[in-house]
C-alpha cells in the first residue's frame, strides 16, 4: 500500500490483486479501503478481488489491467505468507502455502504481464524479496519460509536474465531492518519487534526510486532499501 500511495502522489494507474474483500480480525484494511487511500492520494486505482494462486484470477487481473489503462508497466510482487515454524512444527499445509502464494504467484503473475510489459518504455518487475543470502543464520533459522523468500528471488533473478533483451528490469527489493506492519505485529513479537522497526513509507521510497531508474540499467539486483536511497542521496532516515 505504501508503494501504491508513493506512486499515486504522481498520478499513476495502479491495479491490485488482493484477496481482502471484507475486514480481517488481525489486518487492517481491505483492498476496498486501500483503493479509497489510493484515489485520494492522487491515482487511478482499480480493485481487483482475487487470488494469486488461482491462474485464472492471475490471467483475468492483467487483461482487466490492460483493459482498464491501456498497457502495463510495473508488476509488484508483494504477497506473501510468513511462518517461521522450525521445519519439525511447520504444518504441510502452511509450508505448500509459501511455496504456492510466494514462489509460484510471483512466477505466474510476472509470466502473464509479460506480453504487456515487452510493450511498455520502461517495464519494472520488482520482488519484495531477499538477497540470497544462504548462511546458516538465515536459511537455517526458518528453512520453511527462507525457501520461498529465497524461490521469489531466483524466480526474479531468472526472469531478468531471460527477458534482458526485452529490456525488461527484475529486481528485488528487502529492507535491512524489520518493517511495521500487521504481519510485523502479529508473527514477529509484538511492540518491542515494532519498535525497533522502520515506517513502510521507506519500502515505497526506496521502490520510488528503483522503478523510476531506466529499466535497462539496473535490472538482475537484489537490492537493500537503505542501500537504495543512500545512493539517491539521502542521509537522514529519522523519519
Amino acid at each position: 500500500l505504501a508503494i501504491a500511495l508513493r506512486a499515486a502522489a504522481d498520478g499513476a494507474n495502479i491495479a491490485l490483486l488482493a484477496k481482502t474483500d471484507t475486514p480481517h480480525p488481525k489486518l487492517e484494511g481491505t483492498i476496498h479501503t486501500a483503493a479509497e487511500q489510493i484515489r485520494a492520494a492522487g491515482g487511478n486505482v482499480l480493485p481487483i478481488v482475487g487470488d494469486v494462486r488461482d491462474d485464472d484470477d492471475v490471467t483475468e487481473a492483467v487483461i482487466k489491467t490492460q483493459g482498464e489503462f491501456d498497457g502495463i508497466d510495473i508488476v509488484i510482487n508483494n504477497a506473501s505468507v510468513i511462518d517461521l515454524s522450525g521445519s519439525v512444527d511447520l504444518a504441510a499445509k502452511k509450508y505448500d502455502l509459501m511455496q504456492d502464494v510466494n514462489v509460484r504467484g510471483t512466477f505466474m503473475l510476472s509470466r502473464a504481464a509479460i506480453p504487456q510489459l515487452r510493450e511498455s518504455a520502461n517495464p519494472h518487475i520488482l520482488s519484495l524479496s531477499p538477497p540470497l543470502n544462504t548462511t546458516p543464520k538465515w536459511l537455517g533459522a526458518h528453512t520453511g519460509y527462507s525457501l520461498a523468500k529465497f524461490g521469489m528471488t531466483m524466480v526474479t533473478l531468472g526472469l531478468a536474465a531471460e527477458f534482458g533483451d526485452d529490456g525488461i528490469a527484475a529486481n528485488t527489493l528487502w529492507p535491512r531492518t524489520t518493517i511495521a506492519t500487521a504481519a510485523v505485529q502479529n508473527v514477529l513479537g509484538g511492540d518491542r519487534i515494532m519498535a525497533a522497526s522502520r515506517t513502510p513509507e521507506i519500502y515505497a521510497d526506496a521502490a520510488y526510486a528503483v522503478l523510476t531508474k531506466p529499466a535497462r540499467e539496473l535490472t538482475g539486483q537484489t537490492l537493500i532499501v537503505e542501500d537504495v536511497l543512500e545512493a539517491e542521496g539521502v542521509t537522514d532516515f529519522s523519519r
